[in-house]
This record gives structure tokens, C-alpha cells and sequence, in this order.
């Protein structure tokens, strides 16, 4: 039997990245997925987003395990279509037993005030949302986890030589989902529903590999290269890594997911190679 035998997942953003990455982590340990993804692009942020056949590849590789998968084109800024989506996991697989709401933009360098709109509601109202639709269906005892990132944890950065509002856009929205689920986990406690959050470092995912990226961590070239900015990359960790994987953060979600973190609620879980701990040396935080 697998960790998570015969339980339905619910994820977003899971064509491709983290998502697919936990959709197949989580079949390898006898899950079932429901998987949407939006599918299309967003007019603020300058790399490709998932597509369909990035959605049917995740599909390919979850059912290549012999796990059942409902996967579905659905915007997580859209609150009907989420619940239409789980609605119809549910029909087909029979329960629903955790959501992750691991759906994420990153329209950075753009000094717009719609690309701060556009992250907050994917980033943040999209986990609310992929929350709210989740929530009927979740039996006593299920597992609800949000994806922030390190960035909720470290100071905002300065605003002041360029505008960049699509960062301060993230940053808010990552910093939004820490507070949200440390709440939400009281808020659902008498239904022993744990809630956490998974917060990753760099990740290598077609977010962090893309031209965006590159020019934030090599702003000093004019058209940074991923060569130019990788050996930049290496300043958020203490470990001295660029980066970790994305099977690396689906591990502490398979963790989240099953019951093993039966007790584990209301936490900041950091998959982040010491970047925190590095930029905070004081006393522990708890």
C-alpha cells in the first residue's frame, strides 16, 4: 500500500512545474488527481504559461502509474469554474481527500499596476478560491496545503531605483497565503483539517528558467542568458544550490498529504535549502 493509497487530490496549476510534479509524486504513492490548469496566457507575465498538451502530458505520466486522473482547463481566478472542476473530479473518483493550491505567476519586471492585480488574484485569491471549492467535499481529518514561497518570508524589496509592481504584487500574495493558512488552520481545527503551507526557494520550473528570471538576477546585462544568471541563482540558499526540484517540494506535499502529518497544522513549511535561516541568524523563530 502507498502513502496516500486510494485518495483523491485536488491541484491547480498542475500541467506542469510543481503541480505535475506532485501529481505524479502523489500517484507513484496510490493517489488519485483531479488536475486543472488555465491553459492559456496571462497579458502580464513574459514567459509561456502551461498549455494544453502540458496538462495531457501530466495526465499521460499519472495514468502511466495506474492512477486515475480528471484533468480539466479551468482559471483559478474563477471561483465557479474551480468548483464546477472539483464537482466533476468528485463525480468520477468518489471523494476528495486534499486540495493543493500550488497555482503561480510571476509577471516580475513589469512596473504596470495590473500585473500587481494579476498576482495577487492567482497567486493569492486563487488559492482562496481552489480553498472554497475544495471545502464541501473534505471529510474530517483532510489536509489542505497552499503554496507560498520564501519570498513571504524575507523583507519586501526595494521599490525605489525601478518600479517593479508585479514583485511587490508576488510578494504581497505569498505573504497573504502564510497568513491565510496560519488562520485557516484554527478555523478548521475542530475538523481536525490540517492546513499548511509549503514555501519553496528557487525552483527549476519554467517560472525561475525564463528571461523575467534572468534579468532579476543579472540586472547589471542587458540580456542575461540562463548561464549569466545560474551562478546568481546560488544567493537564495545557504546550501550553495541554484536551486532545488520541483520532486523536492512534491516530497513535503506527499508528506502534507498523508497521514503521517495527521498532527502538522498551521505551519510555514520551508523546502528552501536555508535561504531563511541564512538571512535570519538571530533567535529560532516559532
Amino acid at each position: 500500500m502507498g502513502r496516500v493509497q486510494d485518495k483523491v487530490v485536488f491541484i491547480t496549476g498542475a500541467a506542469r512545474g510543481q503541480g505535475r510534479a506532485e501529481a505524479v509524486r502523489l500517484a507513484e504513492e496510490g493517489a488519485d488527481i483531479i488536475a486543472i490548469d488555465v491553459c492559456e496566457g496571462i497579458d502580464s507575465v513574459d514567459y509561456p504559461l502551461a498549455s494544453r498538451a502540458d496538462l495531457d502530458e501530466t495526465v499521460r505520466l499519472v495514468e502511466k502509474l495506474g492512477r486515475r486522473i480528471v484533468a480539466l482547463p479551468a482559471d483559478v481566478r474563477d471561483p465557479a469554474a474551480l468548483q464546477a472542476a472539483v464537482a466533476e473530479g468528485v463525480a468520477q473518483l468518489g471523494r476528495l481527500d486534499s486540495v493543493v493550491a500550488q497555482a503561480g505567476i510571476a509577471p516580475i519586471g513589469r512596473a504596470e499596476a495590473q500585473a500587481f492585480m494579476d498576482v495577487v488574484a492567482v497567486n493569492f485569491n486563487g488559492v482562496v478560491n481552489a480553498v472554497q471549492a475544495a471545502l464541501p467535499h473534505l471529510p474530517d481529518g483532510g489536509s489542505v496545503i497552499a503554496t507560498g514561497s520564501t519570498a513571504a518570508l524575507m523583507q519586501s524589496s526595494d521599490m525605489t531605483s525601478r518600479p517593479d509592481f508585479g514583485k511587490l504584487g508576488y510578494s504581497f500574495a505569498k505573504r497573504s497565503v502564510a497568513a491565510f493558512v496560519n488562520d485557516l488552520a484554527v478555523a478548521l481545527a475542530p475538523r481536525r483539517i490540517r492546513v499548511n503551507a509549503v514555501h519553496p526557494t528557487n525552483c527549476n520550473t519554467d517560472m525561475l528558467n525564463s528571461e523575467p528570471m534572468y534579468r532579476e538576477f543579472r540586472p547589471d546585462l542587458e540580456n542575461p542568458t540562463r548561464e549569466d544568471a545560474l551562478p546568481a541563482f546560488h544567493v537564495m540558499t545557504a546550501f550553495g544550490l541554484p536551486y532545488v526540484e520541483p520532486r523536492d517540494i512534491a516530497d513535503m506535499v506527499l508528506f502534507l498529504v498523508s497521514d503521517e502529518s495527521r498532527y502538522v497544522t498551521g505551519m510555514q513549511m520551508r523546502v528552501d535549502a536555508g535561504a531563511i535561516v541564512q538571512r535570519r541568524p538571530q533567535q529560532p523563530q516559532f
